[in-house]
Protein backbone atom coordinates (compact mmCIF):
# COMPACT_ATOMS: atom_id res chain seq x y z
CA UNK A 1 0.00 0.00 0.00
CA UNK A 2 1.69 3.44 -1.26
CA UNK A 3 2.21 5.69 1.11
CA UNK A 4 0.36 9.58 0.48
CA UNK A 5 3.00 11.80 -1.16
CA UNK A 6 5.06 14.36 0.98
CA UNK A 7 2.68 17.64 1.42
CA UNK A 8 -0.51 15.99 0.42
CA UNK A 9 -1.84 16.31 3.89
CA UNK A 10 -1.36 19.87 3.76
CA UNK A 11 -2.91 20.70 0.28
CA UNK A 12 -6.66 19.42 2.02
CA UNK A 13 -8.89 22.36 2.65
CA UNK A 14 -9.06 22.58 6.38
CA UNK A 15 -12.05 23.03 7.97
CA UNK A 16 -13.51 26.70 8.96
CA UNK A 17 -13.02 27.88 12.46
CA UNK A 18 -16.34 27.81 14.91
CA UNK A 19 -15.36 31.04 15.34
CA UNK A 20 -15.78 32.56 12.13
CA UNK A 21 -19.42 30.95 11.95
CA UNK A 22 -20.62 32.41 15.00
CA UNK A 23 -20.03 35.91 14.04
CA UNK A 24 -21.76 35.48 10.91
CA UNK A 25 -24.48 33.94 12.61
CA UNK A 26 -24.59 36.45 15.33
CA UNK A 27 -24.01 39.57 12.39
CA UNK A 28 -26.85 37.69 10.52
CA UNK A 29 -29.48 37.60 13.41
CA UNK A 30 -28.77 40.82 14.47
CA UNK A 31 -29.33 42.39 11.09
CA UNK A 32 -32.85 40.49 10.90
CA UNK A 33 -33.21 41.18 14.94
CA UNK A 34 -33.16 44.98 13.59
CA UNK A 35 -35.35 44.54 10.84
CA UNK A 36 -38.07 43.08 13.05
CA UNK A 37 -37.56 46.31 15.77
CA UNK A 38 -37.47 48.75 12.80
CA UNK A 39 -40.96 46.98 11.12
CA UNK A 40 -42.19 47.44 14.85
CA UNK A 41 -41.05 50.97 15.02
CA UNK A 42 -42.87 51.93 11.62
CA UNK A 43 -45.70 50.08 12.88
CA UNK A 44 -46.38 52.31 15.52
CA UNK A 45 -45.08 55.67 13.92
CA UNK A 46 -48.12 55.07 11.35
CA UNK A 47 -50.46 54.24 14.22
CA UNK A 48 -50.88 50.54 12.37
CA UNK A 49 -51.28 47.51 15.13
CA UNK A 50 -51.73 47.28 18.86
CA UNK A 51 -50.25 50.25 20.58
CA UNK A 52 -47.78 48.23 22.11
CA UNK A 53 -45.56 48.04 19.20
CA UNK A 54 -42.81 50.82 19.73
CA UNK A 55 -42.22 49.45 23.29
CA UNK A 56 -41.45 46.28 21.64
CA UNK A 57 -39.23 48.11 19.13
CA UNK A 58 -37.81 49.37 21.95
CA UNK A 59 -36.73 46.45 23.49
CA UNK A 60 -35.08 44.41 20.02
CA UNK A 61 -33.34 47.26 19.28
CA UNK A 62 -32.09 48.21 22.57
CA UNK A 63 -30.51 44.72 23.39
CA UNK A 64 -29.36 44.51 19.29
CA UNK A 65 -27.54 47.81 20.31
CA UNK A 66 -26.07 46.39 23.37
CA UNK A 67 -24.95 43.06 22.02
CA UNK A 68 -23.24 45.04 18.68
CA UNK A 69 -21.48 46.95 20.76
CA UNK A 70 -20.53 44.80 23.30
CA UNK A 71 -19.11 42.24 19.83
CA UNK A 72 -17.49 45.44 18.14
CA UNK A 73 -15.80 46.00 22.03
CA UNK A 74 -14.30 42.40 22.29
CA UNK A 75 -17.02 41.94 25.38
CA UNK A 76 -19.36 39.46 25.51
CA UNK A 77 -22.22 40.00 23.77
CA UNK A 78 -24.87 37.55 24.95
CA UNK A 79 -24.28 38.57 28.12
CA UNK A 80 -24.83 42.31 27.89
CA UNK A 81 -27.80 41.65 25.50
CA UNK A 82 -29.29 39.34 27.61
CA UNK A 83 -28.83 42.05 30.83
CA UNK A 84 -30.56 44.88 27.87
CA UNK A 85 -33.42 42.82 27.52
CA UNK A 86 -34.20 42.33 30.76
CA UNK A 87 -33.68 46.00 31.97
CA UNK A 88 -36.02 46.53 28.47
CA UNK A 89 -38.57 44.22 29.56
CA UNK A 90 -38.77 45.24 33.04
CA UNK A 91 -38.88 48.84 32.21
CA UNK A 92 -42.12 48.18 29.36
CA UNK A 93 -43.88 45.73 31.51
CA UNK A 94 -43.43 47.42 35.23
CA UNK A 95 -44.13 50.59 33.54
CA UNK A 96 -41.79 52.20 36.20
CA UNK A 97 -40.92 56.12 34.91
CA UNK A 98 -37.25 55.53 36.61
CA UNK A 99 -36.78 52.62 34.89
CA UNK A 100 -38.16 53.78 31.21
CA UNK A 101 -36.12 56.50 31.49
CA UNK A 102 -32.76 54.80 32.70
CA UNK A 103 -33.50 52.34 29.88
CA UNK A 104 -33.67 54.80 27.38
CA UNK A 105 -30.57 56.59 28.44
CA UNK A 106 -28.79 53.33 28.27
CA UNK A 107 -29.38 53.00 24.49
CA UNK A 108 -28.61 56.08 24.04
CA UNK A 109 -25.34 56.15 25.13
CA UNK A 110 -25.01 52.64 23.60
CA UNK A 111 -26.21 53.96 20.20
CA UNK A 112 -23.87 56.69 20.18
CA UNK A 113 -20.88 54.61 21.39
CA UNK A 114 -21.75 51.81 18.41
CA UNK A 115 -22.36 54.37 15.89
CA UNK A 116 -18.93 56.33 16.38
CA UNK A 117 -16.59 52.25 16.52
CA UNK A 118 -18.58 51.32 13.60
CA UNK A 119 -17.08 53.54 11.30
CA UNK A 120 -13.69 52.56 9.25
CA UNK A 121 -11.19 54.09 8.43
CA UNK A 122 -11.50 55.98 4.44
CA UNK A 123 -8.32 56.54 2.41
CA UNK A 124 -10.13 58.81 0.18
CA UNK A 125 -12.83 61.55 1.18
CA UNK A 126 -15.65 59.94 -0.57
CA UNK A 127 -15.68 56.70 1.86
CA UNK A 128 -15.05 59.24 4.72
CA UNK A 129 -18.83 60.92 3.73
CA UNK A 130 -19.57 57.44 3.44
CA UNK A 131 -18.40 55.99 7.16
CA UNK A 132 -20.72 59.70 8.12
CA UNK A 133 -23.90 58.01 6.50
CA UNK A 134 -23.22 54.62 8.47
CA UNK A 135 -23.14 56.88 11.83
CA UNK A 136 -26.00 58.35 10.91
CA UNK A 137 -28.37 55.14 10.30
CA UNK A 138 -26.97 53.62 13.41
CA UNK A 139 -27.62 56.59 14.99
CA UNK A 140 -31.60 56.97 13.45
CA UNK A 141 -31.81 53.14 14.29
CA UNK A 142 -30.96 53.97 17.81
CA UNK A 143 -33.41 57.00 17.78
CA UNK A 144 -36.42 54.60 17.34
CA UNK A 145 -35.41 52.38 20.45
CA UNK A 146 -34.99 55.52 22.53
CA UNK A 147 -38.19 57.11 21.83
CA UNK A 148 -39.95 53.72 22.38
CA UNK A 149 -39.63 53.67 25.92
CA UNK A 150 -41.96 56.61 26.27
CA UNK A 151 -39.35 58.14 28.87
CA UNK A 152 -40.67 61.48 30.93
CA UNK A 153 -38.11 63.01 31.60
CA UNK A 154 -36.24 66.72 30.53
CA UNK A 155 -35.47 66.92 27.17
CA UNK A 156 -32.43 69.07 28.12
CA UNK A 157 -30.90 67.41 31.03
CA UNK A 158 -31.36 64.11 28.89
CA UNK A 159 -29.22 65.23 26.16
CA UNK A 160 -26.29 66.22 28.17
CA UNK A 161 -26.37 63.10 30.44
CA UNK A 162 -26.01 61.02 27.66
CA UNK A 163 -23.95 63.16 25.93
CA UNK A 164 -21.81 63.03 28.42
CA UNK A 165 -21.79 59.15 28.99
CA UNK A 166 -21.59 58.83 25.55
CA UNK A 167 -18.48 60.64 25.47
CA UNK A 168 -16.88 59.58 28.09
CA UNK A 169 -17.29 55.66 27.38
CA UNK A 170 -15.81 56.57 23.24
CA UNK A 171 -13.21 58.01 24.68
CA UNK A 172 -12.40 55.13 27.51
CA UNK A 173 -12.50 52.76 23.97
CA UNK A 174 -10.33 54.98 21.86
CA UNK A 175 -7.81 55.20 24.30
CA UNK A 176 -7.07 51.99 23.79
CA UNK A 177 -7.65 51.79 20.04
CA UNK A 178 -5.64 54.72 19.77
CA UNK A 179 -2.47 53.33 22.17
CA UNK A 180 -3.04 55.90 24.50
CA UNK A 181 -2.09 59.15 24.89
CA UNK A 182 1.86 59.09 24.15
CA UNK A 183 0.65 58.24 20.33
CA UNK A 184 -1.56 61.87 20.05
CA UNK A 185 1.63 64.09 19.15
CA UNK A 186 1.31 67.75 19.69
CA UNK A 187 -0.61 68.42 16.73
CA UNK A 188 -3.42 65.76 18.35
CA UNK A 189 -2.95 66.59 21.57
CA UNK A 190 -4.33 70.56 20.37
CA UNK A 191 -6.62 68.52 18.45
CA UNK A 192 -8.59 66.98 20.93
CA UNK A 193 -7.86 69.34 23.84
CA UNK A 194 -9.43 71.94 21.09
CA UNK A 195 -12.38 69.86 20.13
CA UNK A 196 -13.09 69.04 24.01
CA UNK A 197 -12.83 73.03 24.78
CA UNK A 198 -14.84 73.47 22.07
CA UNK A 199 -17.87 70.96 23.16
CA UNK A 200 -18.29 72.71 26.80
CA UNK A 201 -18.05 76.07 25.32
CA UNK A 202 -20.99 75.03 22.25
CA UNK A 203 -22.87 73.55 24.94
CA UNK A 204 -22.17 75.81 28.09
CA UNK A 205 -22.90 79.14 25.60
CA UNK A 206 -26.05 77.81 24.86
CA UNK A 207 -27.06 76.88 27.85
CA UNK A 208 -26.28 80.35 29.67
CA UNK A 209 -27.78 81.73 26.96
CA UNK A 210 -31.34 80.08 27.12
CA UNK A 211 -31.12 81.17 30.82
CA UNK A 212 -29.79 84.38 31.61
CA UNK A 213 -29.34 85.92 28.14
CA UNK A 214 -30.77 89.39 27.89
CA UNK A 215 -34.86 89.49 26.83
CA UNK A 216 -33.84 91.54 23.52
CA UNK A 217 -31.15 88.83 22.26
CA UNK A 218 -33.27 85.63 23.46
CA UNK A 219 -36.17 87.48 21.27
CA UNK A 220 -34.17 87.40 18.04
CA UNK A 221 -32.97 83.67 18.41
CA UNK A 222 -36.22 82.73 18.91
CA UNK A 223 -37.90 84.48 16.40
CA UNK A 224 -35.08 83.22 14.35
CA UNK A 225 -35.45 79.28 14.99
CA UNK A 226 -39.25 80.03 14.56
CA UNK A 227 -38.67 81.09 11.24
CA UNK A 228 -36.38 78.13 10.29
CA UNK A 229 -39.15 75.96 11.66
CA UNK A 230 -42.15 77.32 9.84
CA UNK A 231 -40.30 78.01 6.01
CA UNK A 232 -37.72 75.76 6.07
CA UNK A 233 -39.30 72.88 8.44
CA UNK A 234 -36.65 72.51 10.88
CA UNK A 235 -33.52 73.73 12.23
CA UNK A 236 -29.80 72.35 12.10
CA UNK A 237 -28.43 71.16 15.36
CA UNK A 238 -25.03 73.14 15.93
CA UNK A 239 -23.10 70.54 17.85
CA UNK A 240 -24.05 68.05 14.74
CA UNK A 241 -22.94 70.49 12.48
CA UNK A 242 -19.77 72.28 13.86
CA UNK A 243 -18.38 69.38 15.74
CA UNK A 244 -19.79 65.64 14.71
CA UNK A 245 -20.21 66.07 11.42
CA UNK A 246 -16.23 66.89 10.51
CA UNK A 247 -15.18 64.59 13.32
CA UNK A 248 -16.31 61.34 11.91
CA UNK A 249 -15.47 62.82 8.45
CA UNK A 250 -11.76 63.65 8.78
CA UNK A 251 -11.51 61.03 11.90
CA UNK A 252 -11.80 58.16 9.56
CA UNK A 253 -9.76 59.78 6.63
CA UNK A 254 -7.34 60.48 9.35
CA UNK A 255 -7.36 56.88 10.57
CA UNK A 256 -6.48 55.25 7.67
CA UNK A 257 -3.33 56.92 7.76
CA UNK A 258 -2.53 57.41 11.46
CA UNK A 259 -4.00 55.43 14.52
CA UNK A 260 -4.69 59.03 15.89
CA UNK A 261 -7.50 59.54 14.13
CA UNK A 262 -9.11 57.81 16.80
CA UNK A 263 -8.86 60.57 19.12
CA UNK A 264 -10.62 62.51 16.51
CA UNK A 265 -13.31 60.20 15.68
CA UNK A 266 -14.48 60.48 18.79
CA UNK A 267 -15.77 63.35 18.73
CA UNK A 268 -18.70 62.23 16.42
CA UNK A 269 -20.45 61.54 19.47
CA UNK A 270 -21.62 65.11 19.62
CA UNK A 271 -23.63 63.79 15.99
CA UNK A 272 -24.90 59.91 16.83
CA UNK A 273 -25.97 60.63 20.62
CA UNK A 274 -28.08 63.99 19.27
CA UNK A 275 -29.25 61.80 16.32
CA UNK A 276 -30.19 58.89 19.04
CA UNK A 277 -32.34 61.24 21.07
CA UNK A 278 -33.34 63.70 18.34
CA UNK A 279 -37.16 62.42 18.43
CA UNK A 280 -37.11 62.47 22.24
CA UNK A 281 -38.87 66.12 22.20
CA UNK A 282 -42.13 65.50 21.73
CA UNK A 283 -42.52 69.03 19.54
CA UNK A 284 -40.60 67.38 16.98
CA UNK A 285 -42.29 65.54 14.77
CA UNK A 286 -41.14 62.54 12.71
CA UNK A 287 -40.74 64.80 9.05
CA UNK A 288 -38.96 67.67 11.30
CA UNK A 289 -36.81 64.64 12.91
CA UNK A 290 -35.62 63.97 9.46
CA UNK A 291 -35.33 67.67 8.63
CA UNK A 292 -33.35 68.13 10.78
CA UNK A 293 -30.44 65.28 10.48
CA UNK A 294 -30.98 66.89 6.46
CA UNK A 295 -29.67 70.02 7.23
CA UNK A 296 -26.90 69.26 9.58
CA UNK A 297 -24.92 66.92 7.31
CA UNK A 298 -24.18 68.84 4.28
CA UNK A 299 -22.61 71.62 6.05
CA UNK A 300 -20.46 69.59 8.11
CA UNK A 301 -19.32 67.24 5.26
CA UNK A 302 -17.84 70.98 4.06
CA UNK A 303 -16.23 71.77 6.78
CA UNK A 304 -15.17 68.13 7.72
CA UNK A 305 -13.50 68.56 3.70
CA UNK A 306 -11.49 71.50 5.15
CA UNK A 307 -10.18 69.92 8.02
CA UNK A 308 -8.89 67.37 5.63
CA UNK A 309 -7.55 69.45 2.98
CA UNK A 310 -5.57 71.60 5.72
CA UNK A 311 -4.45 68.49 7.77
CA UNK A 312 -2.90 67.01 4.00
CA UNK A 313 -1.58 70.34 3.18
CA UNK A 314 0.21 70.16 7.02
CA UNK A 315 1.52 66.48 6.81
CA UNK A 316 0.93 65.29 3.41
CA UNK A 317 3.43 65.12 0.52
CA UNK A 318 3.41 68.19 -2.51
CA UNK A 319 2.36 67.45 -5.34
CA UNK A 320 -0.90 66.08 -7.46
CA UNK A 321 0.97 62.51 -8.29
CA UNK A 322 2.81 62.76 -4.86
CA UNK A 323 -0.87 62.82 -3.28
CA UNK A 324 -2.66 59.48 -5.25
CA UNK A 325 0.35 57.53 -4.42
CA UNK A 326 -0.08 58.75 -0.57
CA UNK A 327 -3.51 58.16 -0.81
CA UNK A 328 -3.42 54.11 -2.82
CA UNK A 329 -0.50 53.45 0.48
CA UNK A 330 -3.14 55.04 3.14
CA UNK A 331 -4.58 51.39 3.85
CA UNK A 332 -3.73 51.39 7.78
CA UNK A 333 -4.60 47.95 8.75
CA UNK A 334 -7.88 47.86 11.25
CA UNK A 335 -10.56 44.90 12.23
CA UNK A 336 -13.54 44.75 9.66
CA UNK A 337 -16.69 46.71 10.44
CA UNK A 338 -18.15 43.62 11.80
CA UNK A 339 -15.27 42.01 13.72
CA UNK A 340 -14.05 43.05 17.25
CA UNK A 341 -11.82 46.16 17.20
CA UNK A 342 -9.70 44.82 20.73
Amino acid sequence: MSRPAPGRRAMRAEPRPRRTFSRRTLVVAGLGATAVGLAFALLAAFDVGPSWCDQVAAVVLSTVIAMSLSARAGGRPWIFGTLAALLGTAAVVGDIGMLRAGAACITAVATGVLAVILTAPAPRFVLAVRELGVATAVSVIGAFGVVGYRPTVSIDAFDYVSLGLAFALTLVLVYRLGSGFNSLGRRGLVVVVGGAVAVVALIAYAELLRRYGPPGLLGHVFDAVRWHRDHLGAVPRPTVLFIGAPAIVWGCHMRARRRQGWWVTAFGACLTVSYATVLMNPETGWLEAALIVLYSLPPGVVLGYVAIRLDLALTGPRGRRARRDEEARAVRPEAGRFEALL
